[in-house]
């Protein structure tokens, strides 16, 4: 059982999704990586799994044996959880939906299935009573326009709905209608000190979003967006907010959200690239990660150092698409 939320850094549960297809392989590489990066961590590792249901056209449980043997040999729990509002339709409702099976009042910590442990765990403080989540983003919502509510009536309309202040949710350091201006995360990782509170209001305020969204945001895409436009309404409205975490250790030391393999090897460092070349080269973890394709032509068969070779680490392009779009020309985009 996962200590108490009361103590910052206490024992906590680590929590990814895994289903059929990219993010079995993916899992994978997380659990490994977190046995060797972080030693020091003696909490649960939980894989959430989607179960069959009217909301799945096919099976999304993990289909291949040997992973789901080898991810308890690295000591994970796969766990089932129902598809009751997304499902295939919104697969990034997995991350919602699966909280409401998590225990209870037990701290927990969620990353994406696309990252891997870089560094000891045990060294972030977290305080999970002030939720947080990843920083790592663009400014991918919303896009307002040009006779429409800027950024400041977009968001402003949300917090209204949901009766919050909006106005202790800005950075007032940055301009106004800049969007960093106003709370907005990378779900990517989140934690709280209760996954059940923390799936409750997460669950009411993306279906409240996607069925019933303010008259303001009527010219915005809401899709594929919607768990990083509801997230910031539930870390405010649990009391947390943004760099409630020392710069640098998520996203940084500690872990490291790639998101497809082509972009860790343009864009990460080369400790990142060390671990992932350390954590993939056991033979029993080897024949298993080579059934997915992206993992065996970039990692294992030499695509990886070629994108690499695309880029100088330390003048990259600023915007990831500008990045996507030279390692598409250049033929060796794959997810």
């Amino acid at each position: 059982m996962a200590g108490s939320a009361d103590t910052p850094g206490s024992d906590f549960n680590i929590v990814i999704v895994a289903q059929q297809g990219r993010l079995t392989y993916e899992a994978l590489l997380f659990a490994a990586s977190l046995r060797h990066a972080s030693p020091g961590f003696a909490g649960r590792l939980m894989i959430m799994e989607p179960q069959p249901g009217p909301l799945w056209p096919k099976d999304p449980r993990i289909s291949d044996r040997g992973v789901r043997e080898m991810l308890g040999v690295l000591g994970a729990q796969i766990l089932p959880f129902k598809s009751r509002h997304f499902g295939a339709q919104y697969p990034y409702g997995n991350k919602i939906e699966m909280l409401h099976a998590l225990p209870e009042k037990e701290p927990f910590v969620f990353f994406d299935t696309d990252t891997l442990i870089t560094g000891e765990l045990m060294t972030v403080p977290f305080d999970f009573n002030r939720p947080s989540a990843s920083l790592r983003r663009e400014g991918t919502w919303p896009k307002p326009e040009l006779y429409g509510p800027g950024y400041g009536g977009l968001w402003r309309s949300l917090y209204d709905k949901f009766g919050l202040d909006f106005e202790s949710s800005l950075d007032l350091e940055q301009p106004d209608e800049y969007w960093q201006r106003y709370l907005y995360f990378n779900a990517g990782y989140f934690y709280y000190k209760c996954p059940r509170a923390f799936g409750k209001r997460f669950e009411e305020y993306a279906l409240a979003i996607r069925d019933t969204p303010p008259e303001a945001l009527c010219a915005q895409e809401v899709f594929p967006w919607l768990d990083q436009i509801a997230l910031p309404l539930v870390i405010h409205a649990l009391r947390g907010g943004r760099h409630t975490l020392p710069a640098g250790l998520l996203d940084g030391v500690v872990s490291c959200h790639y998101r497809t393999f082509p972009l860790l090897y343009a864009r990460e460092s080369d400790h990142v690239i060390k671990v992932l070349h350390e954590v993939a080269a056991p033979n029993k973890i080897k024949k298993l990660l080579k059934a997915h394709a992206a993992i065996k032509r970039t990692v294992y068969q030499g695509r990886g150092a070629k994108v690499r070779a695309l880029f100088d680490q330390n003048n990259l392009p600023r915007r990831e698409a500008a990045i996507r779009n030279r390692i598409k020309s250049a033929g060796f985009w794959m997810r």
